[in-house]
């Protein structure tokens, strides 16, 4: 935020990946993130609240982006013990239809005294864990899937001209013929002081194109796209130099440089950067942030530049294989 105040967007005290117990929680750091406060859950939906993403839009003002998704199709009986199956099956036999009706989907909460207050809900068309970034001219842009259907429909740019309480869809990435819409998700863009847009978009393997590495894409990679007209047109995405790594989030740097993280998730498991010094033209990919990961589970980093231009990179991660994922961070500077 302008005043220094570091904000985390979580979603949070989850017991399993998709489980009934996800809550939208945050946190707040004054000092650079030596010390956080404790979790302000802000959304508590009777469904699974997660995907959460935090955006400052100057002054006091926050938006956090979100979706709520209907536990009750997810296969529970392997997932974990059996107390801890009972509580999950008690709760979702009190689900109803009409309560995933009213709560699944994309959405917005907007607060403007700095996270004390939150607006109610506003529903969003697209969704991706990162939420919208905001552009120079001061509108919200979102990147992400059509937030009707996550695994098949396509990546749509949505607009806001008004801190995101109202929304349109202006726009459609083209994908390479040899893809299909389900293998791709979760998007992120960096804004050129030019107005280009990059979009970097993950990829994987998903039915009917399920081996995606036969036929020359990566499994579990990046994708770019651009637009230089504000989002309403972009380039047929294409490869980039990550084949390994995603979702992607990025950042413009103080010194130019644009700054995109993901997560690795083959040996050594961790957190890995791409830079790019020519606008998105070329990457120089595989910065190690952290291979310490005990496991492959962990990842969807995303990083703000600090006042002294060092880089802070948040994300999940388990510190030890025998324990729950945790909120991890890393401090660092450009190479």
């Amino acid at each position: 935020m302008p005043d220094g105040t570091l904000v985390v967007a979580s979603s949070g005290m989850r017991e399993w990946h998709i489980c009934p117990w996800g809550k939208t929680v945050l946190h707040f750091s004054r000092d650079d993130g030596a010390t956080w406060s404790e979790p302000q859950v802000i959304r508590d939906s009777p469904i699974d609240d997660r995907d959460a993403g935090v955006l400052s839009l100057g002054g006091a003002r926050l938006l956090v982006s979100l979706f709520s998704s209907d536990p009750r199709p997810f296969e529970f009986e392997a997932a974990a013990d059996a107390q801890m199956r009972a509580r999950w099956h008690e709760h979702l036999a009190q689900v109803r239809d009409e309560d995933v009706a009213q709560y699944a989907g994309s959405w917005i909460l907007a607060s403007d005294d700095g996270g004390v207050s939150w607006s109610d809900p506003i529903a969003a068309p697209v969704s991706s864990p990162h939420g919208p970034i905001r552009l120079a001219s001061g509108r919200l842009l979102y990147l992400g899937k059509d937030a009707r259907d996550l695994s098949t429909a396509g990546i749509h740019c949505a607009v806001s001209d008004d801190d995101g309480r109202t929304w349109r869809v202006q726009g459609e990435v083209p994908l390479p013929e040899e893809t299909t819409s389900a293998n791709y998700h979760e998007p992120h863009v960096i804004e050129l002081p030019s107005g280009r847009l990059i979009g970097l978009i993950r990829i994987e393997n998903a039915a009917p194109v399920a081996d995606l590495e036969a036929i020359g894409f990566p499994h579990f990679g990046l994708m770019q796209s651009e637009s230089d007209d504000g989002g309403r047109t972009w380039t047929t995405a294409r490869t980039t130099v990550v084949r390994h790594g995603a979702p992607p989030h990025g950042i413009r740097h103080s010194s130019d440089a644009l700054v995109c993280v993901y997560s690795y998730r083959q040996q050594p498991y961790g957190q890995r950067a791409m830079f790019s010094n020519d606008g998105g033209g070329t990457w120089d990919a595989e910065w190690v942030i952290r291979d310490d990961g005990p496991t492959w589970d962990l990842g969807y980093p995303a990083s703000v530049e600090l006042g002294d231009g060092s880089i802070f990179t948040v994300y999940y991660q388990q510190v030890h294989a025998d324990e729950p994922c945790a909120l991890l961070w890393s401090r660092w500077r450009l190479p």
